[in-house]
């Protein structure tokens, strides 16, 4: 199985993912969902697999999640899918899939669970900062 990013180039930790990916793995299929857009059906199976539910998985900085009223608790989960179905960017990211499972990768340490990575190795993110593998 391929490991598949739904990745932001515009992101830091979309782009420090990816480079742990193709650092530990190889190159994965990349998907810019920003250029691409989701489904509904792409977003519930992703959602699903990462056990998030789709207020889990709204983007609230740098995203119009709070002009557009999404961040008032009492808007549905179905509310907010059709928004990110209209607004690609309101999905956090990234989101990889890998034959260990799916997951939203924030922080980008997250994505050492989705790896055959040894326990111990590290890796420098491009602001510098070390991160090791548990």
């Amino acid at each position: 199985m391929s490991i598949v990013i739904h990745h932001n180039p515009g992101c830091g930790t979309s782009r420090n993912v990816l480079e742990i990916i193709r650092a530990f793995a190889g190159e994965p299929v990349v998907i810019e969902y920003l250029k691409t857009g989701w489904t509904r059906g792409q977003l519930q199976a992703l959602f699903a697999a990462a056990g998030l539910t789709p207020r889990e998985a709204l983007r609230v900085s740098k995203s119009p999640a709070e002009e557009l009223g999404l961040t008032d608790p009492t808007v549905s989960d179905e509310v907010i899918l059709d928004a990110m179905l209209e607004h690609p960017v309101l999905v956090n990211r990234p989101i990889v899939c890998t034959r260990k499972g799916v997951a939203l990768c924030r922080p980008s340490e997250a994505i050492f669970a989705l790896l055959d990575v040894a326990p111990g190795a590290t890796y420098t993110k491009e602001d510098g900062e070390v991160i090791t593998a548990p």
